[in-house]
């Protein structure tokens, strides 16, 4: 069973920063991408950014040029490092794993528990 554990999250005042942080544990065979997505109340989730297998990212208009996702396999970690928050950036963000318990097996969604991440003077 693969579990993702978040960290990183709380209250920063606009133009601050923070970096979350998501540590997988459990066995896995491999990943086919990374993620982080969020959701603000009353709003549905959305994704923020991605890694794909390789270095591929993604990153939503909203955010490009101020966040940014990396990973560290070594670690079985992604990070989100957010600059230049904003209140608008208020919300719960969780991350997300799309990968393989096994060679043959088919591709799986893990979510993290979320980590509340507040933007407000």
């Amino acid at each position: 069973q693969v579990q993702l554990v978040e960290s990183g999250g709380g209250l920063v005042q606009p133009g601050g920063s923070l970096r979350l942080s998501c540590a997988a544990s459990g066995r896995f065979f491999s990943i086919n991408a990374m993620a982080w997505y969020r959701q603000a109340p009353g709003k549905e989730r959305e994704l923020v950014a991605q890694v794909i297998s390789g270095s591929s990212t993604y990153y939503s208009d909203s955010v490009k040029g101020r966040f940014t996702i990396s990973r560290d396999n070594a670690k079985n970690s992604v990070y989100l490092q957010m600059n230049s928050l904003k209140p608008e950036d208020t919300a719960v963000y969780y991350c997300n794993w799309r990968l393989t318990t096994t060679k043959y097996g088919q591709l799986l969604d893990y979510w993290g528990q979320g980590t509340q991440v507040t933007v407000s003077s």
